[in-house]
């Protein structure tokens, strides 16, 4: 159980309710040409070089044993092509690596394992509105072998940085080798969904009092104008980052079973065991990602419904006053015909006794629509 709470310290760092694992990583850009954001060897647990090359650690790695852990960020096919023939990479893996946009997957080649996070970020809204963004993804790939780990990353977002200095704060764990390595970021990756899942919560909660309140407090509001359209498209909105979410939980479920349950071995049969924990965590996601789904379906629903609620009673309210306006139309109409004998037509009270009583009918029609909550 120490070691299960060592583990979980190393690779989850504490953070309030919300906040993202990942940090923004835009200083390799800044500062050098190279992909190469970080390079070193391990030995025992214990980072053992600092500045080297990807040559110089898989030539360490060869002579004195351990194991070496290469970083890259949006590597293209030449700053990628050396570091792919030293560890002979399958060309499909690299090309898929090199070009990103590939769904969460676990595919072995030979002795390597190839393995395909996506990484969700949540972005931070003053309000949400029909075209915010809710979130944001980018791509973590791992080739793990027996004696190196290379980590290629695709985004403004999903650094490994810090999760790094943790690993190399732990030698216990990390002299477990790279399998640890993918453990730890398979972990941060599910981490990261469940800050984002508390955040979605929030905005999906917001807008389903927003509907419910406006629909019972706020007639003016649901009469078929903005607010509704607004309401729909801030729906809408959502289901479409909801989707973007699930695309990244979703197929993940079955690497994460394979690395949990099947003996493999380029995973420590220790570290496979702490898999099964991470395969939990993001079965929970992602049933409440398909629950987000289903109650933005039906908070949809509702709102749609509201709005034909509104437009009736709309209806019924023009129906109602068309229907007033009709009695004096009629009577007008009558006494407008050019007939000679017409009744009380040259009786002295005969004009106003036709005013008052149209304004009796009327005001009797009216009061029938006013109890019966047409008006």
């Amino acid at each position: 159980m120490s070691m299960i709470r060592d583990l979980r310290a190393a690779v989850r760092p504490s953070r309030r309710r919300g906040d993202s694992p990942y940090e923004y990583d835009t200083t390799r850009a800044a500062t050098t040409n190279s992909a190469i954001v970080d390079c070193g060897v391990y030995r025992d647990g214990r980072r053992v070089t600092k500045h080297i090359t990807p040559a110089e650690a898989i030539a360490d790695v060869q002579e004195n044993g351990g194991f070496t852990w290469i970083g890259l960020h949006e590597p293209n096919e030449r700053e990628f092509a050396g570091i792919a023939k030293e560890f002979g990479l399958h060309p499909l893996a690299v090309e898929d690596a090199v070009h990103a946009h590939q769904r969460p997957k676990l595919e072995r080649y030979d002795d390597t394992l190839f393995t395909v996070f996506k990484t969700i970020h949540y972005v931070e809204h003053a309000e949400l509105t029909a075209t915010s963004e809710v979130v944001e993804t980018g791509e973590v790939m791992c080739f793990t072998g027996r004696d190196f780990i290379v980590t290629v990353r695709h985004g403004g977002q999903g650094s490994l940085r810090a999760l790094r200095h943790r690993l190399q704060d732990d030698p216990e764990l990390l002299g477990k080798g790279p399998s640890a390595v993918l453990h730890a970021i398979a972990d941060q990756v599910v981490d990261g969904y469940i800050a984002v899942a508390d955040a979605v919560q929030d905005d999906i909660d917001e807008v389903e009092i927003d509907v419910f309140s406006s629909g019972t407090n706020g007639k003016a509001q649901g009469r078929g104008g903005s607010a509704s359209k607004g309401d729909a498209g801030r729906i809408y909105q959502l289901k479409r980052e909801v989707l973007e979410f699930k695309r990244a939980v979703s197929p993940l479920l079955r690497p994460m079973q394979q690395l949990s349950e099947r003996p493999m071995r380029l995973v420590d049969s220790d570290i496979q065991k702490y898999f099964r924990d991470v395969a939990d965590h993001l079965a929970r996601v992602n049933e409440q990602v398909l629950n987000f789904d289903d109650l933005l379906n039906s908070i949809l629903q509702a709102n749609l419904a509201q709005a034909t609620v509104a437009q009736n009673e709309d209806m019924r309210k023009i129906t109602s006053w068309a229907a007033i306006f009709a009695v004096p139309t009629m009577i007008a109409g009558i006494y407008g015909m050019n007939f000679k004998y017409m009744p009380e037509l040259h009786w002295k009270y005969g004009y106003p006794a036709v005013l008052m009583l149209t304004v009796a009918i009327c005001f009797g029609i009216h009061r029938g629509f006013k109890r019966n909550g047409w008006l």
